[in-house]
């Protein structure tokens, strides 16, 4: 039987998904600016056996006709939003064996940067590190923020970021051999010159000569997570990631996907099975169906189309209030608007696929409403969820979900208390709480990608997450 592997989505923000939840008196999420209250929800997953926190992140903001709505400001819609890598240390302290998962673009710091940040968190959280590796969501604002034109093209932006990763990895992987770092106080040697390798890097978009100045970490690199599932970004997944985070609503398109993803990674000559694919899921779970069912409805009342407007245009620079209600997305193309480079997968999941018609852009706003980018919606009491959990992993060959709450922490306190007790009695949760390295705990090998003609092929990074040399 599949162990379902668990995560939780969050963002150092006011809430989750680009809904509307922070004034309900069941959300606690104005509090994220408290460290505490990211202690609490840490504390909280560790406990119950959730593999790692996820956080999104990012410079951006939504924003129709280049400026931010002011329902965005009002209601908090996907607006402000801290640096959440910053509490991941003081998280990791206060916790044993819970992984951290943080979102960094390839399209603002160079790989080095990159790389130095999260060999360091590596570091600090005893290789319980993750990268959730982005090519830019929100990406028009991001671009003006920091002072360029024009975003860079969807597709383009992957083949940079393919690049962006395998630097990166060329740093962590192919500058220290394993037993270079002698510290050794008697002799007075600290590493040994002879297992240092000069870095010489010279690609399309990045280069770098010299060494990487941050000892080999537990992971060395950190477990790679990809999240996107436009075609482009599935490739890239294939060829980068360890975990992918699908966007899901239907079996048959995440059955799809997953099986895609697999196949891909195949042709790359990855193990298919060894990539972890996961989907997020909303829950809302009492102790009966009824209960569970007027909880949804308290928060299914505070959304509104201007809600859904604002989080769609943020993440697609496309505004539907301003388009024909009557046709569907393929207006666009008729010079209503822009193509849209940003957030491909929400928009090409409205464009009909497989014989089905493309939805009108008011059946978007009315499939949107409450879900945002969320991903399943699941509602009901404890067996009932985790029998709908059980067969979506099932039907669809996922290993796993993130949980986006609406009510936060009060989601995941009721998913822990009564769903997590049902999955361990039907053995897809271990019934105690594995430790390890993020990459350990999440049993997969998927053995992120390294070229050969990379000075960091010499190295590999095993299915146990240590570094040996490659044979």
């Amino acid at each position: 039987m599949k162990q379902m592997r668990l995560g939780v989505f969050e963002v150092a923000g006011p809430q989750v998904g680009g809904t509307l939840s922070w004034p309900h008196p069941r959300s606690d999420s104005l509090r994220f600016h408290e460290l505490d209250h990211w202690i609490r929800i840490a504390q909280l997953l560790d406990t119950a056996g959730f593999d790692f926190l996820f956080f999104a992140d990012g410079y951006g903001f939504p924003a129709i006709d280049g400026d931010l709505p002011d329902l965005a400001a009002r209601s908090g819609i996907n607006f402000p939003a801290l640096d959440p890598a910053l509490i991941i240390p003081t998280l990791a302290h206060l916790t044993e064996r819970l992984g951290f998962v943080v979102t960094s673009s390839t399209g603002l710091d160079h790989p080095v940067q990159t790389a130095r940040r999260f060999a360091t968190l590596d570091h600090l959280t005893g290789g319980r590190i993750g990268w959730n590796i982005v090519t830019g969501a929100s990406q028009d604002t991001v671009a003006k923020l920091f002072g360029h034109a024009e975003m860079t093209q969807h597709d383009a932006r992957y083949d940079q970021a393919d690049e962006y990763v395998d630097l990166a990895l060329t740093l962590w992987e192919g500058c220290w051999e394993d037993d270079a770092l002698v510290g050794d106080k008697t002799s007075g040697v600290f590493a040994d010159p002879d297992k240092l390798h000069r870095i010489e890097y010279e690609g399309n978009h990045f280069s770098s000569s010299g060494y990487f100045t941050v000892d080999p970490s537990p992971q060395r690199t950190p477990v790679l997570f990809q999240a996107g599932t436009s075609a482009r970004g599935r490739a890239y997944a294939a060829r980068n990631a360890e975990c992918v985070f699908v966007q899901g609503t239907t079996v048959e398109q995440t059955r799809a996907n997953v099986a895609d993803i697999r196949a891909r990674a195949a042709e790359n000559g990855r193990d298919p099975q060894g990539i972890r694919v996961m989907v997020g899921v909303t829950i809302t779970v009492a102790a009966t169906h009824d209960e569970a069912v007027a909880l949804r409805a308290e928060f299914d009342a505070l959304q509104s189309d201007e809600v859904v407007a604002v989080l769609y245009a943020g993440n697609t620079g496309i505004d539907l209030l301003a388009l024909n209600p009557d046709l569907p997305l393929t207006q666009l193309q008729d010079g209503a608007g822009p193509a849209g480079q940003m957030g491909q997968s929400n928009i090409d999941r409205f464009l009909g696929k497989g014989g089905r018609p493309a939805p009108t852009v008011r059946e978007i706003l009315d499939q949107l409403r409450g879900r945002g980018t969320r991903g399943f919606q699941v509602v009901g009491s404890p067996t009932e969820v985790a029998d709908q959990l059980e067969l979506l992993m099932d039907e669809t060959d996922l290993d796993g979900f993130l949980l986006e709450p609406i009510f936060d922490p009060a989601d995941l306190e009721d998913f822990a208390a009564l769903v997590v007790p049902e999955l361990r009695r039907r053995g897809r949760m271990p019934a105690a709480p594995t430790t390890g390295t993020l990459r350990e705990q999440l049993g997969g090998t998927g053995d992120p990608h390294l070229a050969v003609d990379h000075p960091g092929a010499a190295f590999r990074v095993a299915p146990a997450g240590h570094v040996q040399r490659a044979r």
